[in-house]
């Protein structure tokens, strides 16, 4: 006999719209047409995540396309099937071989025609109980959860809330780690609004959580922000070219091509949107791709090499950088180039820690010219770009050398730009460009 599941947990995730497929012209930069969306997902379970339990899944998005949920810890994909216009439904019974807990990512992609949105989330918390309270009746639910973005996440600014959902309730909202409890007005049936003046000791991030509560009765349902605090409308740069452009660079076994992204007052670069093209080769795959940099490595025979970098932040804001190198076989002997090289850091490294100290390797007795600033990365810090240091250090008998510096705010993802330049008399002096960063968490 089939069971009746009887849903004792659920949970209203909106997830966040990402933009459709990269669209760049060359030297110019655009923003993105939307892509389909998923307005949101509802979790239930008859029996915990125990063996034997059903899970059932409720998506709400874009019409007349096709949904499919991947869950860590469980070998197959979930296929639901639109039972209603915009409303995708299916089930899973787990089997004793599956890993699934709380923690387990899931992710759900949506296609419509030739277009895609995924995002990855988590199953609400307390799903894994027995006792869990039941979930909301079937005419409680929030319908969205909506803020104004502001320019600046400053002392000052106002956070405007708009829930939509059922009438007659109450409704609040929680910043966790800022406040609790914010009360909502209900303006009209349905349709609750509250605000949040920023304080100035508010440790408020863009990327913190806003969650909000409507009850009706004694019963309640949550739902949390994805959309961005912050009205960003600009595109992200990318800085810090390695090889420069138009350098040429002597042939070794791990030439490194790399790039940081800079969307400072923005929400942040989307990984999964760069792009690396090298001589024409996509070198995405084979590349390390995060938030704040790309970096690509390999033995490159000599030539000439163009390279097309392209990429987009989490609102669709999009970014081309192209620039070229050359790949030399040997190092010219005249005149000869003073050698400089850090042994401490790998470019790109993260850091941990005060003071950082950085120590290279040049000619003997070389002196060397050393400037570090610092650039907050986080979006909606502004005031951030600090000179931490400008020296000059001399080599050693050996050619080694090494100072330090000390950030005054070691904020998580701060990111250091050094810059060395070693000269000695008789020698042509040579530069050269360190990026690390501060540690997150």
């Amino acid at each position: 006999m089939k069971k009746q599941i009887r849903n004792q947990v659920a949970a209203l995730f909106l997830l966040l719209p990402a933009a459709t497929a990269l669209l760049v012209l060359p030297g110019t930069v655009l923003a993105q047409p939307a892509a389909p969306e998923l307005r949101s997902l509802q979790v239930g379970t008859d029996d915990g995540l125990r063996a034997g339990a059903t899970l059932e899944f409720t998506v709400e998005g874009t019409p007349r396309g096709r949904v499919s949920l991947t869950v860590r810890g469980a070998p197959r994909t979930i296929v639901l099937k639109e039972t209603a216009r915009g409303v995708y439904t299916g089930n899973y019974t787990l089997r004793r071989q599956d890993r699934i807990t709380e923690s387990s990512a899931i992710r759900a992609t949506l296609k419509v025609r030739n277009r895609s949105i995924a995002t990855n989330y988590t199953f609400p918390a307390g799903i894994a109980r027995q006792d869990v309270a039941a979930a909301p009746p079937a005419g409680l639910k929030i319908d969205r959860f909506t803020v104004a973005p502001v320019d600046k996440l400053e002392p000052g600014a106002e956070l405007r809330f708009t829930l939509n959902g059922a009438p007659g309730g109450t409704a609040d909202f929680d910043i966790p780690g800022v406040i609790n409890n914010v009360a909502m007005r209900e303006v009209r049936p349905g349709v609750y609004e509250g605000a949040y003046t920023i304080r100035r000791l508010d440790n408020l991030a863009p990327s913190r959580p806003v969650v909000a509560t409507l009850r009706v009765g004694d019963r309640a349902v949550t739902s949390t922000l994805t959309q961005p605090l912050l009205a960003d409308a600009k595109p992200p740069v990318i800085r810090n070219l390695s090889p420069r452009d138009g350098e040429s660079i002597t042939r070794s076994a791990n030439t490194s091509v790399s790039g940081t992204f800079d969307d400072a007052g923005g929400v942040g670069v989307d990984p999964k949107s760069v792009r690396i093209m090298l001589a024409g080769r996509d070198v995405t795959a084979a590349a390390q791709i995060t938030p704040q940099f790309f970096t690509y490595r390999a033995d490159l025979p000599a030539g000439r090499y163009a390279v097309d970098v392209t990429a987009k932040d989490m609102v669709g804001n999009a970014v081309r950088q192209t620039w070229s190198f050359d790949v030399a076989s040997a190092v010219s002997a005249a005149p000869a180039t003073v050698l400089l090289q850090v042994t401490s850091h790998a470019n790109n490294a993260t850091v941990e820690g005060s003071p950082v100290v950085v120590r290279g390797r040049t000619a003997p007795g070389a002196m060397v010219d050393v400037k570090v600033s610092a650039v907050g990365t986080l979006a909606g810090l502004f005031g951030m770009n600090q000179d931490l240091l400008t020296q000059r250090v001399q080599a050693d008998g050996n050619g080694n050398f090494s100072f330090s510096f000390t950030p005054q705010f070691p904020l998580p993802g701060t990111r250091y730009e050094v810059s060395m330049t070693a000269g000695k008399d008789g020698m042509v002096a040579t530069e050269t460009r360190l990026v690390l960063f501060q540690k997150q968490g």
